[in-house]
């Protein structure tokens, strides 16, 4: 028996209007929060303090905005792009509707939106991806559109 390899989706796999759900989830605690935080050199109050945050409307610390989007992207991963994909090309749109706080899980869930063969690269194509984040009580926290050169099965 040859073993089975897990990848991600070739260009010509993907159909525009599928949507794969991705799972498990993560969970995203203070710690994670912190060191994303402070990694990326980000010293807003409202991730970082706890007193200053709890005196706004939210009343608690929230996730960084960008851990999130790059937590939602990342669960993408494994399903749909790993090993076949050449380029992100860009996001289109970001939008966060909805906080995610310290003990949230973000689940997420892709959708294909577009899908043109590359004019210049035959063995090439270009999908664009509506990633969406949504925590454990189903609200969506994140939606991302990114376009990516993805290789075809002939590649």
């Amino acid at each position: 028996m040859q073993p089975v390899q897990s990848r991600g989706r070739y260009f010509d796999e993907l159909t525009v209007g599928a949507v794969f759900q991705h799972r498990p989830g993560r969970t995203i605690d203070a710690s994670l929060n912190v060191m994303f935080t402070s990694m990326t050199g980000n010293t807003q109050s409202l991730h970082l303090d706890e007193h200053f945050a709890s005196e706004t409307e939210f009343g608690t610390r929230l996730v960084n905005s960008l851990l999130t989007m790059s937590v939602v992207v990342g669960l993408s991963v494994a399903d749909m792009t790993e090993g076949t994909t050449v380029a992100n090309l860009g996001f289109e749109e970001i939008r966060f509707p909805g906080p995610v706080l310290h003990g949230d899980t973000l689940y997420a869930e892709t959708e294909v939106v577009a899908l043109r063969p590359s004019a210049s690269r035959p063995t090439q194509g270009v999908a664009t991806f509506e990633h969406r984040g949504l925590n454990q009580r189903g609200e969506v926290v994140c939606i991302a559109r990114r376009a990516a050169l993805m290789l075809t099965s002939q590649a």
